[in-house]
């Protein structure tokens, strides 16, 4: 449709949308008193749990003491924790989360009255906190951890670097030295990314780098590379592996970082049972998993216990498209092939996507618990969408409702759209609600390349897919 006038997003009500207005505020909060207590772990109330970890050697399932060596020993535990519903959240990140928690649930009222949609639109916004993003919600704990463990040094990777802003300001909070691999293209992309990060005192390295073994190799087998989180994290690997006290964490995919991001659907839910609104669709952008995952917990757990729940969407970019196009296959988390395998929807570590602008969903992997639910049929529903039309929905979700998403985000936003369309052509009053993980403000050349039309949409053929696919291991006594 055609996007709004600039006048557009001004809406002046008429008496029974004021009335509405009154009764469903714009902005859904919780009081501080009312802020999650303890994560969810939605593994607890899986019938079919994830297949675990292996090494990739023997093929024999990683023991939590195997992750010591790279993790912190409470997120090692919480990684394979596939019993514990709740896990209580500690006392100092409660505090920490005060800051900017809670975050609101926001209704789209102008979203939707330029769209001309009977359906009701919400979002949950992740965007409060200088990072810009969701991930604060497990860097914070995944310091916090470290630092009770004494640990002096993590590493990491970023892609669009959200990630890598958030865990920069906790190891400042927490005094913890931090290094940086950021995706190159990202890095030239988001110069001012990297600033933030280094005014928090982090060391942000643009990845693959000539720093570390893997990046060398990298380098050698893929000359100018813009690289991938795939390649970032095997450096960071390194790094952790060869610094003295120091560990590596992770934004995303992993079991204890979804976890953590429970907070988010534990606050939308809260915030809705307020006003006894239940949606009927639930959509978030998928890149490794984590805000997606934190944004259905608790309605998955209602369909996990048998009860009614909503379709749940996946959105994930075309041109990395682990969810749509990937084997269902125990793969490496990284290009350099040094972590335990996991059985997940992945492109094969060896993918290397186009330098798609959302750099937080270049991953060729997806989570093994969202993987295990959407192979099982309760993740309902998978799409990959173009940059272009994801551009075409941040801006107009821009011009009438005041924020600039993240491109991260604007991938859900685009399906949210596309299903308040439906709705009507149908005059179906669907309740729709959908994550907006952030801001897109460090984005900006992204925008210039799509206000300027010449942004393009790279979908990865058949035969790219295959040089993916042949990097897939084979696993000893594991079909």
């Amino acid at each position: 449709m055609p996007f709004p006038s600039r006048h557009m997003g001004i809406h002046y009500f008429n008496e029974e949308e004021t009335k509405m207005a009154k009764t469903i505020p714009y902005k859904i909060f919780l009081s501080e008193d009312e802020l999650p207590k303890a994560w969810y772990n939605l593994r607890a109330d899986m019938k079919e749990k994830p297949d675990p970890m292996r090494n990739p050697a023997t093929g024999e399932e990683v023991p939590v003491e195997g992750l010591y060596p790279l993790f912190c020993e409470e997120l090692a535990r919480q990684e394979l924790d596939t019993t514990t519903a709740f896990i209580d959240i500690p006392e100092d990140i409660q505090s920490f989360y005060k800051m900017y928690r809670p975050s609101p649930v926001v209704r789209a009222y102008c979203l939707e009255k330029i769209l001309g949609t009977p359906a009701k639109l919400y979002y949950k916004f992740e965007g409060t906190n200088t990072s810009g993003s969701h991930k604060l919600n497990s860097a914070a704990p995944q310091v916090y951890y470290a630092k009770e463990q004494g640990l002096t040094h993590l590493t990491t990777e970023t892609g669009a670097g959200q990630w890598g802003t958030a865990l920069s300001m906790a190891c400042a909070y927490f005094d913890i030295a931090l290094t940086v691999y950021m995706v190159k293209i990202s890095s030239e992309q988001k110069p001012y990314r990297k600033a933030v990060m280094e005014t928090y005192g982090a060391n942000v390295i643009p990845s693959p780098s000539d720093t570390t073994n893997v990046g060398r190799a990298i380098l050698k087998d893929n000359p100018g590379t813009g690289g991938s989180l795939g390649c970032a994290i095997s450096e960071a690997i390194e790094k952790a592996m060869t610094t003295e006290n120091c560990r590596y964490v992770l934004g995303s995919v992993l079991n204890h970082v979804l976890l953590h991001q429970s907070v988010i659907g534990l606050e939308a839910k809260a915030a809705l049972d307020k006003y006894d609104i239940y949606p009927d669709i639930v959509i978030g952008c998928a890149g490794g998993g984590s805000n997606l995952g934190g944004l259905i917990a608790p309605y998955m757990r209602d369909k996990l216990q048998g009860k009614d729940a909503p379709h749940f969407i996946a959105v994930e970019p075309a041109s990395c498209p682990s969810l749509t196009r990937g084997k269902y296959a125990y793969d490496f988390g990284d290009t350099g092939r040094t972590t335990p395998v996991m059985r997940m929807y992945t492109l094969g570590a060896g993918f290397m996507p186009s330098a798609n602008h959302a750099g937080g969903l270049r991953y060729h992997g997806m989570s093994p618990i969202l993987s295990k639910l959407y192979h099982d049929g309760l993740l309902d529903e998978a799409r990959a969408v173009e940059q272009s039309k994801v551009f075409e929905a941040a801006t107009m979700f821009a011009r009438s409702e005041g924020t600039l998403p993240a491109p991260e985000s604007s991938h859900a936003i685009r399906v949210a759209i596309d299903e308040a369309l439906k709705c009507k052509e149908t005059g179906e009053e669907k309740t729709i609600l959908f994550g907006l993980t952030g801001t897109g403000y460090f984005d900006m050349s992204a925008y210039m390349s799509y206000n300027s039309g010449e942004m393009s949409d790279y979908i990865p053929t058949d035969e790219d897919l295959e040089k993916g696919f042949a990097s897939l291991p084979k696993i000893p006594g594991v079909e």
